[in-house]
């Protein structure tokens, strides 16, 4: 029964909170999909189609990389869902079709550890917040009863994203990784000075950004924290210039 079904896992998801002595946050629902489904890990990023795109939470190493690499990349099962507002299943990424249609996130998934990917839209309507990834260390298939429940999974974590308007205590577990607030809020200004520095709108820049952090395999974090202490500079016409001081000159 559907009511029973999105009763359970809102149970498991609070269930997490608990765990964490705090309120129900998206890292809840992430951790609480990895206890119930035939997955190694989950992430959850906010995607828009107006603004930079973020990842917001991750249940370990892996899924951290996955979230990284896609926005980065802008290809990818979660980049594929939030376009087309459908789920992406993907049970075997060495399959040769995949390897067609996302080249090169395919083969850093695979070395990253993850064989299946599935992508989940978060949606209300005609609202699209962001996607749920969910990873396999081996190629798996979903039954029907657990797709059911990773989409009931997804439906949730969109309601409790909305709410939260991107909970800051929804990080991920563990220390070591930066506040997933400030990481958001590093690179919608890193975006910003992009478009002052090149002339060019939003999305210009924040493709120019990640283009940046591709080819010279950084973070994209670390670019944004870059351009923002003035590290790196950006000029129509001419290369990015890096210093690798503590202060940059330029304006």
């Amino acid at each position: 029964m559907p009511g029973n079904r999105s009763a359970r896992i809102q149970l498991l998801v609070a269930e997490q909170a608990a765990l964490r002595g705090t309120r129900v946050g998206v890292v809840d629902v992430c951790t609480a999909a990895v206890v119930a489904l035939p997955v190694g890990g989950a992430g959850l990023s906010a995607m828009s189609r107006e603004a930079a795109s973020h990842p917001l939470c991750s249940t370990d190493d892996i899924s951290e990389q996955l979230e990284e690499l896609q926005l980065t990349l802008g290809e990818g099962p979660c980049v594929d869902a939030f376009t087309h507002g459908s789920a992406v299943l993907t049970s075997d990424l060495r399959t040769g079709e995949l390897q067609d249609r996302w080249p090169v996130f395919v083969d850093a998934a695979l070395a990253a550890g993850a064989l299946a990917v599935f992508a989940l839209p978060l949606q209300v309507g005609a609202i699209s917040p962001g996607v749920l990834d969910l990873y396999a260390h081996v190629p798996v298939r979903l039954s029907p009863e657990e797709l059911a429940d990773a989409l009931a999974f997804a439906d949730l974590a969109t309601l409790v994203l909305l709410d939260s308007r991107i909970d800051e205590t929804g990080g991920p577990r563990g220390g070591g990784r930066e506040d997933l607030g400030a990481y958001r809020a590093e690179i919608d200004q890193a975006t910003g000075m992009l478009t002052v520095q090149l002339g060019v709108g939003i999305e210009e820049a924040f493709v120019r950004l990640r283009a940046h952090a591709y080819a010279h395999e950084r973070r994209l974090a670390d670019v944004a924290a870059d351009l923002v202490a003035r590290r790196l500079h950006f000029s129509p016409g001419a290369d990015p210039v890096q210093d690798d001081d503590d202060t940059y000159n330029g304006t």
